[in-house]
């Protein structure tokens, strides 16, 4: 339950507090400052509490952004101020001082929820102040203002601003164009009928592993009937955000869901397509639909990789960013730079429609192509921007890229028995996956072992030191691609029935750890505990592993260990992550970036 005082002497006519008790307040009124204060100490102490003016004209839907956004500690718009649980102190103490400093005396002119604001500046604590945008808020001083802000309410449609601020303000041609101009009524519906953005994101991942059962099929039929249910699925997946921006509805765990999903449903879908491709036109394509993992994968990486390491970071001055800015400027080169990257919602439709017209192999061709396309552009951008780049990364950025890096003990004893660096961190691990790449394809038993050595090796050098280069943003990328890469062609050179899909349920089950990690540290709370990292062996002690298990076994024992281990780190994964996430004290975040 929450609380709301409203402090003042009641304006007669006016909805406020029937708006409050509409947004799930328990209102409470204070004549006087004094008044005010004792309330707020009454308040139960795991409330959310909220200081509103008994003077404050505005829309609902202004008092729901201002005091219902469960993301911020502190949030404020004129007239009111609202303090989670964890802010309360904050907010005592504000009160206090003010009451003290005002005598106690009935709210006059000045607005006693305007001045805490301005007190909790002074003690240095942030309060969230959202884009109203045409929204009104406002405490009137005089009946006549109070007149001309009530107009001003009644002028605009709060529904419709409500139903706009629902979608993204920054997405995909695709789903700008095709989607959200419905789905964003789908979300008013589920909202108004009590449903959840984690239900509705629930209903998307079911929706699009049914698609990956029709897939399986193996039939024209079920290939048209995979490609409509994956644009279904992808329907609700824009709807589950939107629904939480239209009712404020985010939580760390949804957060976590909704991108945990996103990655589960594009590759079960990839797993039934190469099913379905074996089992309708005994078609092989296991090693496309791994390699599509791994090079979507990848790609996230440096997305991610990228974003941590510059999160903090000063704006960038560098030519290659005002060139990017430029052509943002002249409207179609930002839809175009936005759809040859290949966002979820372009890849996801290319996805549908060559799945129900052509076969499961030309449908992968086509991805791999065209994802390949992206990632070189997007990643050879980044590196530009890198290297003309003037900024010093932060302790907390090379922390999050430390993290990402997912060393195992291997490395870290490395790191840790080196007197110096070899070389600069992207240089010695772009090194050490070179001569792990060489050995793979070098014909020879054990070279893949001696590989696996001199790349952990590597690992531990490239983290020996705090990652703060310009281009260290690289090593996660570089980690993923080899310990993927080693999987996927040791699994195809062993030429059995199963390797592949073993290998395919393996890198499935590494990736998930390393999105886990991305997402946790996107949400504050940190990278999963070393405990995780160490008995999962980090990315070099599994890379090591699989070499090894590749030269001592035969190719069928090397399917069947290749199975084991998938099994054996989903399992210890998966445990550890869906209890961090539902019992997760992080605060609640929703992703508003870049389109995955």
């Amino acid at each position: 339950m929450s609380t709301a005082i409203v402090s003042g002497q009641p304006v007669p006519g006016s909805s406020l507090e029937n708006d409050l008790r509409s947004l799930g307040f328990d209102v409470r009124v204070a004549a006087d400052e004094a008044e005010a204060e004792t309330l707020l100490a009454a308040a139960p102490a795991g409330d959310r509490v909220a200081l509103v003016d008994a003077r404050f004209v505005g829309h609902r839907h202004a008092l729901r952004l201002g005091l219902t956004d469960p993301r911020f500690p502190l949030c404020a718009v004129p007239g009111a101020v609202t303090a989670q649980p964890a802010a309360r102190q904050a907010l005592t103490r504000a009160v206090a001082r003010e009451t003290s400093a005002g005598g106690g005396t009935a709210l006059a002119v000045d607005s006693l929820a305007d001045r805490i604001v301005t007190a909790l500046g002074s003690d240095g604590c942030e309060v969230h102040r959202p884009e109203l945008g045409s929204l009104v808020a406002a405490v009137p001083a005089d009946p006549q203002a109070r007149n001309e802000a009530r107009q001003s309410v009644a002028a605009v449609d709060d529904e419709a601003v409500r139903l706009k601020s629902a979608v993204k303000s920054r997405d995909g041609f695709f789903t700008t164009f095709f989607i959200s101009p419905y789905s964003r009524y789908i979300a008013r519906w589920c909202a108004r009928r009590g449903l959840t953005p984690n239900q509705v994101t629930t209903a998307s991942l079911l929706t699009a592993l049914i698609a990956a059962g029709c897939a399986a099929t193996g039939t024209r039929g079920g290939f048209v009937a995979a490609g409509v249910l994956l644009i279904a699925s992808f329907v609700l997946d824009c709807t589950d955000g939107q629904l939480a921006r239209y009712a404020l509805k985010y939580s760390t765990l949804g957060a976590w869901l909704d991108a945990t999903f996103d990655r589960a449903k594009e590759y079960a879908y990839y797993a039934g397509l190469a099913l379905g491709a074996a089992r309708g036109g005994h078609d092989d394509v296991w090693a496309l639909a791994l390699g599509a993992m791994v090079l979507q994968t990848c790609r996230h990486v440096v997305d991610f990789s990228f974003n941590e390491a510059n999160h903090d970071a000063t704006a960038n001055t560098s030519p290659t960013a005002a060139l990017s800015d430029k052509l943002d400027s002249v409207g179609w080169t930002v839809w175009v730079r936005r759809m040859i990257v290949l966002p979820i919602g372009e890849r996801w439709a290319l996805i549908a429609v060559l799945t129900a017209a052509t076969t499961p192999r030309i449908t992968f061709y086509v991805l791999l192509a065209g994802c390949a396309f992206a990632a070189t552009y997007t990643t050879a951008g980044r590196v530009l921007r890198s290297v003309t780049r003037k900024a010093t990364r932060t302790d907390r950025a090379a922390q999050a890229l430390a993290d990402l890096a997912d060393n195992g003990p291997l490395a870290s004893l490395v790191a840790r028995a080196t007197r110096a660096r070899l070389g600069t961190p992207p240089v010695v691990a772009l090194a050490g996956t070179a001569v792990l790449a060489v050995s793979l394809f070098s014909g020879v038993t054990w070279a893949p072992v001696a590989g696996a050595v001199v790349y952990a090796s590597t690992a531990g050098q490239a983290l020996r030191g705090p990652l703060k280069g310009p281009l260290d943003w690289l090593v996660p990328p570089l980690f993923r691609a080899a310990e993927y890469g080693t999987v996927l062609v040791l699994a195809s050179k062993a030429g059995v029935n199963g390797a592949l899909p073993a290998a395919f349920g393996l890198v499935a089950a590494v990736a998930y750890h390393h999105y886990d990690t991305v997402y946790r540290i996107r949400g504050n709370a940190g990278a999963p505990p070393a405990w995780l990292v160490r008995s999962i062996g980090g990315h070099e002690g599994r890379t090591l592993l699989v070499t090894v298990l590749a030269a001592a076994l035969t190719a069928s024992q090397f399917t069947v260990a290749l199975t084991v281990l998938a099994v054996a780190v989903a399992l210890v994964v998966l445990v550890e992550s869906i209890r961090f996430w539902v019992s997760a004290g992080a605060p609640a975040v929703h992703d508003e970036g870049e389109p995955a």
